[in-house]
């Protein structure tokens, strides 16, 4: 560096969105507030030069007049500004030197130390001095290629793995791990990195460096990365407290790309910290670059289209020119023509593409194919009945994931039969008498049922909390949505489950077995926390692939309770109350006490959230925003009871007014979505106003998630950046097409039912992969998702998972090692692999499934035309509940606002919540669960243009829930408009 301790000035250093000066042999520099980027303000010195596999100490003395953090960064100064080290750097007011060391990882003579000051609150003074970068060259890591990604960490954790341990991290450059004592065997705690290719008889270069915080025994591995775990080299080493350099040489003991470096750190009598750095494998042979096949350049949902719907495909072309293109149907003839609409380069894809809309062509068939630019799709059909099926399998999945159950091979099929998993029958140790993590609590519970989260064994009340909210909102769709035709398609007998028969809906009777679990998370009366909900229940320590649930030896623990967890029970068990009431009144009850109790817990104790650290054996589903559950578990006691305390507390939520539709859709960690969506469409006692401000928020949102989709190509509800493809990326998309067909439920406004049917084709395979992301739909569908239960690529004698299966998707974090080392420098949309072990874009969850089931259940429902509205209207009086509170009488007007005479009339209406009719006059009725069905009599069969009928009714009520009006009225089928 010159003139690193600014006595001659402040040349040759330079700054950008400040001015620099020399004070008291200082560089000194006003940073304003404000700056949006880190980079907005910054200062540095050009010039430096670099050396690929140098290593560096840059030092320095910096303070600030105020706390704040700053980065301190070395990176090439052009094109592609490639960063060599960036570190964040705490400052206070006093002087603090700071030192950190780095491998060079570029050969450059335009080299830049930068100071990025910028994106602090207030504005503030930074003072640098005492600068200094030295090096030393490398050490020469010998011939061949390099099999290792990110050994120097630049990258954070991306492609290494860690178990056992805690505290996995990136910290000054090195990666950092926290390594319990006590653990019986070195290979009980680890880090490393998988898939490394291997060649028996090549030599090999093992390099690294390393240090503990004591001196403790690890073993270095070169190893098969699956059984027998074959080693080419296994080395214990003694750690040093500093850094200390290690190499090894050695020749590989068999071919196999499924190799592992493996640091082995388990055996120390009492825990120590392990740091990593500089780690290199090099020799063997290079691999070759991962090139997907993507199959043909035109892109279709694979599965077909509806024949009333939208239809548009992606053709991928070098043309920038208009293209012709024909459709033609299975005998090859052609149908329909028309030329394409360049739409070129797309930013997630980065390639040039066109579109091609053939809506206009409604015919129904089979074997259809899609021709341009030399090009034929894959075969798609065009029907009304195209996801007839898909409703049931993706519901099916659940049955499937079901955990303290035997799965009957009779219902679902052979290869999905299995014995009931953790039952605690040997070797199973839970999860029918289940302690608490150690220091926990002094108690132990039964938590058997529920669903396993996704590829693990383990369940969560936060991501089963949603799942089970969309199931239970799938079927609470049919009362109020027109084209639901109040649930004929969801009834009982609709899913092959065991409790088929029961005549409650098996839609209901699924989520029933979540909600068990659920609410046998919750802490008793009488212990610490009492009311809240624990957070998870899983392994102690994390199993292989596959394993079977019977078959999993690991003890199980509960985790501590969390705010989050606690709301996540008080939403659904609300929400269960209100629909369970017709069918079974004591499960109803059960569930309301259980919210009620939940939410006093969550208000007593607001901000008790789980450890984002706790990861070990499970993930950690940390959220430590917890109002946006506050707001929904509030939304759904109100609907369910109307009571004004509860209502209270919704308006004063900042997410009643808020946006709560962001343009990355909605989550586990982002429900507030979820209690707008219900306030929306549940009957309630809120004003006309207010009901119609709160469905105005939908349809707003709702329009920018069309504007999002009419500026994509591959025509899906989702920004086209990296930031639109994350982990699980595909449930939120669907959740994006939730909203708008939510809105299209609404309003009957055809623009959003078509642009939530068509954000379902990037699903089902109109995308750069040319991948249906949905098991068993579609010619290439992804099949091996991350299970430990459907782990067939890892066990050919496992089956694949179950059809209507959905894959996480996309996910340009590359959140995991098999991803990482694969799909590195990935456009966002090609940041996906259908293997076993790439959990990060390929895994199965139930929060993602039950988002396709809320979306298979509507496009069933939008296969034929919707009911048209009636020349009718309806008013509802309720005269009030009886003196001794068991029910009320109520009243349904019925107006002919037509010009022909109706001549026999059915009128269909569902209760929201408890109400069991008990006798009606002027009309037979009947009533089967919450819906209600009348028939005219003899005497008013005929109802002539501005004559009105009335059906006069009494109704036994068995818990005191809320009884607004119905949300919808069918007359003959037709839907009637309110009085």
């Amino acid at each position: 560096m010159t003139n690193g301790t600014f006595t001659d000035g402040t040349d040759p250093w330079w700054a950008g969105g400040t001015t620099v000066a020399a004070r008291d042999g200082r560089l000194c520099a006003d940073v304003p507030a404000g700056a949006a980027n880190p980079w907005d303000v910054s200062i540095g010195h050009n010039a430096v030069p670099l050396a690929a596999g140098a290593r560096y100490t840059l030092r320095f003395t910096a303070q600030a007049s105020a706390p704040v953090t700053v980065k301190a960064n070395v990176q090439l100064n052009e094109a592609p500004w490639t960063t060599v080290s960036s570190r964040d750097v705490a400052l206070t007011s006093q002087p603090s030197t700071h030192t950190y060391e780095f491998t060079g990882s570029v050969d450059s003579a335009n080299g830049t130390l930068t100071f990025q000051l910028g994106g602090a609150a207030a504005a503030y003074t930074f003072c640098l001095d005492d600068v200094s970068l030295t090096s030393e060259p490398g050490e020469d890591p010998g011939d061949g290629p390099e099999q290792l990604d990110n050994g120097r960490f630049d990258e954070g954790t991306l492609a290494w793995y860690s178990y056992g341990t805690t505290d996995t991290g990136v910290v000054d450059g090195a990666l950092c791990t926290t390594v319990p004592g006590g653990l019986a065997n070195p290979w009980d705690a680890g880090v490393g990195q998988n898939d490394v290719a291997l060649v028996a008889g090549a030599q090999y270069t093992l390099s690294f460096r390393a240090k503990g915080s004591s001196a403790a025994s690890v073993r270095a591995a070169v190893q098969l990365g699956e059984d027998p775990y074959t080693a080419s080299l296994a080395q214990s080493l003694t750690l040093d407290t500093a850094w200390k350099s290690y190499s090894y040489t050695f020749t590989g003991a068999g071919d196999s790309a499924k190799g592992q470096v493996a640091f082995q750190l388990g055996g120390a009598a009492t825990g120590f910290t392990f740091c990593l750095d500089d780690v290199s494998l090099v020799g063997g042979r290079a691999e070759e670059p991962y090139e997907p096949d993507t199959g043909p350049r035109v892109r279709v949902n694979q599965v077909g289209y509806l024949p009333a719907g939208p239809k548009a495909a992606t053709v991928v072309t070098t043309s920038t020119a208009a293209l012709p293109w024909q459709l033609r149907d299975a005998a090859g003839a052609v149908v329909a023509s028309g030329t394409s609409t360049p739409r070129g380069v797309d930013a997630a894809s980065g390639q040039n593409v066109h579109t091609v809309d053939f809506s206009g062509f409604t015919r129904a068939g089979t074997g259809y194919t899609l021709v341009a630019d030399g090009e034929t799709s894959h075969p798609f059909d065009i029907s009304a009945e195209l996801y007839r099926r898909l409703r049931s399998d993706a519901l099916q999945f659940f049955y499937i994931q079901r955990s303290g159950i035997a799965i009957d091979g009779g219902l679902v099929g052979a290869q999905y039969a299995r014995p009931a998993g953790h039952l605690g029958v040997a070797p199973n140790r839970g999860d029918t008498d289940v302690p608490c993590q150690a220091g926990g609590c002094g108690y132990r519970l039964d938590v058997r049922g529920g669903w396993y989260d996704a590829g693990d064994q383990g369940k969560y009340v936060v991501n089963g909390g949603i799942a089970t909210a969309q199931l239970l909102s799938t079927y609470e769709r049919t009362k109020t949505a027109a084209t639901a035709r109040f649930g004929a398609a969801l009834g009982d007998g609709s899913l092959r489950v065991p409790e088929h028969g029961n005549r409650i809906p098996d839609v209901l009777d699924e989520a029933r077995w979540e909600l068990d679990f659920l609410m046998r998370m919750q802490v008793p009366a009488g212990q610490p926390l009492a009311g809240m909900a624990h957070h998870k229940v899983h392994d102690q320590a994390w199993t292989g692939i596959p394993m079977q649930p019977q078959d999993d030896p690991q003890p199980r623990e509960l985790h501590p309770p969390s705010t989050a967890a606690t709301l996540n029970l008080a939403a659904t068990a609300a929400q269960c109350a209100r629909l369970f009431a017709p069918y079974d009144a004591a499960y109803a009850r059960r569930c309301l006490t259980a919210a009620r109790t939940a939410y006093a817990a969550a208000k007593q104790h607001p901000a008790v959230y789980a450890d984002p650290n706790d990861g070990n054996g499970g993930g950690t589903y940390a959220d430590g925003d917890v109002s946006d559950e506050f707001y929904w578990a509030a939304a759904e006691l109100y609907l369910t009871t109307g009571e004004a305390g509860y209502l209270t507390d919704v308006t004063a939520s900042r997410h009643h007014t808020g946006d709560v539709f962001t343009s990355s859709g909605f989550g586990w960690a982002s429900t507030a979505a979820l209690g707008r969506l219900d306030l929306a469409t549940v009957p309630s006692g809120l004003s006309t106003s207010e009901r119609n401000r709160i469905r105005q928020s939908v349809l707003d949102a709702a329009g920018r998630y069309l504007t999002t989709q009419r500026g994509q190509a591959y025509g899906l509800p989702m920004p086209g950046d990296a930031g639109g493809y994350f982990w699980g990326a595909n449930s939120n998309i669907i959740n994006n097409a939730v909203v708008l067909a939510t809105a299209y439920d609404l309003s009957g406004r055809a623009e959003y039912r078509d642009g939530a049917v068509q954000a379902m084709d990037y699903i089902f395979g109109r995308n750069a992969l040319n991948q249906s992301y949905v098991t068993g739909w579609g010619e290439h569908a992804s099949q091996n998702q991350h299970s430990r239960i459907f782990a067939n690529q890892a066990d050919q004698r496992l089956p694949h998972p179950p059809a209507g299966s959905l894959a996480g998707g996309a996910n340009a974090g590359l959140d995991d090692p098999y991803a990482a080392k694969l799909l590195r420098g990935c456009k966002p949309m090609f940041c996906y692999v259908d293997h076993i072990e790439s959990y990060a874009t390929n895994e199965v969850a139930v929060n993602w499934n039950s988002a396709l089931a809320w979306m298979a259940s509507f496009l069933d429902d939008q296969g034929t035309a919707a009911p048209a509205a009636a020349a009718c209207t309806v008013r509802y009086i309720d005269y009030g509940r009886w003196q001794d509170g068991s029910g009320y009488t109520g009243q349904v007007e019925v107006t002919n606002t037509g010009t022909t005479t109706v001549d026999g009339w059915t009128l269909r209406f569902a209760w929201s919540t408890d109400p069991v009719l008990r006798e009606a006059w002027m009309g037979k009725a009947t009533q089967e669960g919450a819906t209600v069905t009348v028939t005219n009599e003899t005497y008013n069969q005929r109802i002539q243009p501005g004559a009105t009928v009335m059906v006069g009714f009494n109704a036994t009520t068995a818990l005191t829930l809320a009884k607004p009006p119905p949300g919808l009225f069918t007359l003959n089928g037709a839907v009637c408009g309110s009085a």
